[in-house]
């Protein structure tokens, strides 16, 4: 007995009920013309050439390939072109069968239009039928902002089945769709409507459909969204839509990301190749959360060799093993060690003498830093003047230090030593070959540290979100937008400069705490307070990006700019430095005094650390 697999099997099917259906239409034709059924052999031969030729038609126009939930416009046009066709040839047939008129062709050919296309569309009719009565009452009712293309993609998903929800209205800024249907959806107004209309329509869920947008008019339309309490998702940018129509499987919640409002970065990866593209490159720090980005985009430039550098271990075996993944054919080399330990340092540079260095190795965190001075101090200042004279000394092409906006005015020890950095940068560009630059930014969304993570958790844990003060702001950027500006400004860089990126508008962190809680789906200080602690010690309320006497200058890329290089007596500044080392590792009670008169901008009388003894 011969089995036939299921997709064979609808293949059979759907050609027995294309034959029927033309067997019927040219019964119904003749029944119509003559009241007769002609059976000259003639007639036979010309019916049995249409049945062949309708079966190739289809074939080659792709009828017999056709998902019947997912059936579209482009499927019963070219069902119309394949009986259009038919009819031809039947018009052509004309000349040689005397039984046969122009009414006969022509109806026929109607008839098998509407049967063929009625089998096409019947399950989607089906579908709809059952969505309209029987989930119509217990599916989420939805509001798509966007009635272009990809918001009638989205609503046609959704109307195939109600379980994602029901699309009830469609809201868009072009006043010629106003009123109109978009996949039988009416428009019913525009986006400065969002909140009047979610309460008309009982809306429970907010669909975005509008991927090509500017993310300064999304950012206007979240924060409409939000005083909605409905749930927002929204769909991601048009470039991660290519080659894909399940739109609705691409939904996503909005993040913080979204709620930055900043236009999508552009960076010439042209100049960045030509930086990396067969270059031995290190990146200490590598396992962190700007290391860890600087290696994946330097991992894509095709580097000869890319060393991860790190003192902890887990967090270099982690982005080791992604990279080892995603870039199989990449050089990769992960060290463990430190960026104090000076020997390890000469050692690594003389072994694998690199051409471009990446110093993201550094203590970070603002409170614990006002408690470890001296660690601030070994770690970032001596580790970077580790790094730089091992660069000099072994001929490195390219050195970046990453700085930071709490290096401009500090008031706190970390910012303070980051500042530091940028002077010992500065000098060794004056004497060196290697081009000794700094890219200088503020917060990034998500790393390690941040006060994201640190949202997030409380918030799962019930709350108190705690904020230290309600009007302290700060620029954030996304981690993969800062790390592609500072590959940017080391391909821009000659020696000397302090490139400060364009951060953007300054975030109040209280409404950053704020939109959290709502993209949590709760209320602020409803479901979860928000409470103020005050401010840390060494935290300011604003962060700067560059001090008075620096100017900055435009770069190739307006969100890079370079500041004006300043004038350091280096013969005093290496002594005062070697006096720190020496201080910072006998454990000083007065290291915030010492850096204070090195850093003559550094604030230390403004916050006092009140250590219990």
């Amino acid at each position: 007995m011969i089995k036939f697999n299921n997709s064979i099997q609808k293949l059979l099917i759907m050609m027995l009920f294309d034959i029927l259906s033309l067997t019927l239409s040219f019964a119904f034709a003749m029944l119509i013309s003559s009241q007769r059924l002609p059976f000259s052999s003639a007639v036979v031969f010309w019916a049995f050439a249409n049945v062949i030729l309708m079966i190739l038609l289809f074939y080659v126009f792709k009828q017999y390939s056709v998902i019947f939930s997912s059936v579209a416009l482009i499927d019963a046009f070219r069902c119309l072109v394949a009986v259009m066709i038919i009819y031809v040839f039947n018009l052509l047939s004309l000349f040689f069968i005397d039984e046969l008129s122009i009414s006969d062709a022509t109806v026929m050919c109607l008839m098998f239009l509407l049967l063929a296309i009625s089998m096409r569309f019947s399950k989607r009719a089906l579908i709809s039928v059952k969505n309209s009565f029987l989930v119509k009452g217990n599916a989420k009712r939805l509001m798509l902002i966007g009635a272009g293309n990809a918001g009638e993609i989205v609503a046609r998903e959704l109307q195939k089945d109600y379980s994602h929800g029901k699309p009830v209205c469609f809201l868009d800024d072009d006043k010629m769709k106003i009123k109109k249907y978009c996949c039988g959806v009416k428009i019913v107004g525009d986006t400065s409507q969002i909140n009047e209309i979610a309460k008309k329509y009982a809306i429970d869920r907010i669909l975005v459909t509008m991927p090509s947008v500017s993310r300064k008019k999304l950012k206007e339309i979240y924060a409409a969204c939000q005083t909605t309490k409905c749930k927002i998702q929204t769909l991601p940018a048009m470039f991660q839509l290519l080659d894909s129509d399940m739109l609705v499987s691409k939904l996503k919640n909005i993040d913080l990301t979204d709620l930055l409002g900043r236009e999508e970065i552009k960076i010439d990866n042209q100049s960045i190749m030509r930086l990396i593209s067969g270059k031995i490159v290190l990146v200490t720090g590598g396992g962190g959360s700007i290391g860890s980005e600087l290696c994946r985009q330097i991992a894509s430039s095709n580097p000869r060799l890319l060393i991860i550098f790190d003192i902890y271990e887990n967090s270099a075996y982690d982005i080791e093993q992604e990279l080892k993944t995603h870039f199989p054919k990449l050089n990769l080399l992960t060290l463990i060690g430190s960026v104090r330990d000076e020997k390890k340092i000469d050692d690594l540079f003389k072994r694998y003498r690199p051409e471009i260095v990446f110093n993201a190795a550094a203590h970070k965190h603002v409170p614990l830093m006002e408690n470890s001075p001296n660690e601030a101090i070994k770690n970032n200042v001596f580790g970077t003047l580790n790094l730089s004279k091992a660069a000099d000394k072994y001929g490195v092409k390219r050195f970046v230090q990453i700085s930071t906006d709490k290096a401009v005015n500090p008031t706190n020890i970390m910012g303070a030593s980051k500042r530091i950095c940028e002077m010992i940068i500065q000098t060794m560009a004056k004497r060196s070959k290697t081009e000794f630059v700094a890219v200088r930014f503020g917060n990034v969304l998500g790393s390690n540290g941040s006060v994201i993570p640190l949202f997030k958790k409380q918030i799962e844990e019930g709350g108190p979100v705690t904020v230290t003060h309600k009007d302290i702001i700060r620029y954030f950027m996304t981690i993969p937008e800062a790390v592609g500006l500072v590959l940017q400004a080391g391909a821009f860089a000659k020696g000397g400069e302090i490139f400060v990126l364009d951060m953007g508008e300054q975030v109040k962190i209280y409404d950053l705490a704020c939109n959290l809680i709502r993209l949590s789906g709760y209320e602020p200080n409803v479901d979860i307070d928000i409470v103020c602690t005050g401010l840390r010690p060494g935290e300011k309320l604003y962060e700067e990006r560059l001090m008075e006497e620096e100017g900055l200058e435009k770069t190739d890329n307006d969100l890079i700019s370079v500041g004006k290089p300043l004038t350091i007596n280096e013969e005093k500044f290496f002594e005062d430095l070697n006096a720190l080392r020496k201080a910072a590792y006998d454990e000083t009670d007065n290291m915030k005094e010492l850096v204070a008169k090195l850093v003559p901008t550094y604030k230390t009388s403004l916050y006092q650390v009140k250590h219990a003894i």
